[in-house]
């Protein structure tokens, strides 16, 4: 199964080259795509030599700043895999969650699944108000969509790409994130959560999200569940749905109760 990585950069100077060698190192089958969404401080020279050296299989450089949202449907136009993820250039994310993440849509159990920060893994403690606001705009998202989602915020949104590809999608910024819930819900998609690590950046080290986008998470909540346009129905190929062979399932059972002793520590 081959991974899309879609990446939306933007002033990412100091981390971009060390993101995409931390993508590099996960075991899987992927094409990396970025999108310069108009850096200034020299973000896209790097990835000019990324591409060069054939670190990144494609760019596309906007040439005004559009926003993140803009820079996941630029990459998603380009991506060729069997499904896609959103990736953040800034470090925050750690890439070798993707692996697990993956597991779900290879056996066929999920159409899409999520990363959740909160769910038990390793994290980098950082702002209450911060958090706070993520559970009450996931708690709003959850009662539109009637998803019990722990983290509708997370960047980490792996989805089968022709999935992705039929979602009606116009939020710009970071109104990504409730949008693309939305959409799943109404798609009637198969939505798994897995718990992932997050080192959090402080607003000195480069993080970019403010209150105001708190602010605007609402609208876009209330954008995306209320009026149209609405996702389509999404119905998985019978080749995916074929996967879930009784053999599958006891395999993927096996696999994840091996995951939960490694990750408690247990040989």
């Amino acid at each position: 199964m081959r991974l899309s990585i879609l990446m939306p950069v933007y002033n990412e100077l100091n981390t971009i080259a060390a993101a995409i060698e931390r993508v590099r190192a996960v075991p899987l089958d992927m094409e990396i795509i970025c999108v310069d969404d108009f850096s200034s401080d020299g973000t896209r020279d790097v990835l000019d030599s990324l591409l060069a050296s054939g670190q990144i299989d494609k760019l596309v450089k906007h040439e005004k700043n559009k926003g993140k949202a803009a820079a996941v449907r630029a990459a998603l136009a380009e991506a060729t895999g069997d499904v896609a993820v959103i990736q953040d250039a800034d470090l925050e994310y750690d890439p070798q969650d993707l692996v697990k993440m993956i597991a779900p849509l290879a056996d066929g159990r999920a159409d899409a699944v999520l990363g959740s920060r909160f769910l038990g893994e390793t994290r980098r403690v950082l702002y209450y108000w911060h958090s706070l606001g993520n559970r009450v705009l996931t708690t709003t998202s959850n009662m539109l969509t009637n998803l019990n989602l722990s983290d509708m915020e997370t960047c980490y949104k792996m989805m089968r790409t022709d999935l992705f590809k039929s979602l009606p999608l116009s939020a710009e910024r970071f109104g990504i994130e409730p949008e693309l819930t939305a959409r799943l819900a109404q798609a009637g998609a198969r939505v798994y959560e897995v718990p992932i690590s997050y080192s959090g950046r402080t607003y000195a080290e480069g993080k970019k999200i403010g209150w105001k986008d708190g602010i605007a998470a609402f609208w876009h909540i209330l954008k995306a569940n209320l009026f149209p346009p609405f996702a389509p129905r999404y119905n998985a190929p019978r080749s995916i749905l074929d996967q879930r062979t009784p053999a599958a399932i006891a395999s993927s059972a096996t696999s994840a109760a091996a995951d939960k002793r490694a990750s408690a520590g247990v040989s």
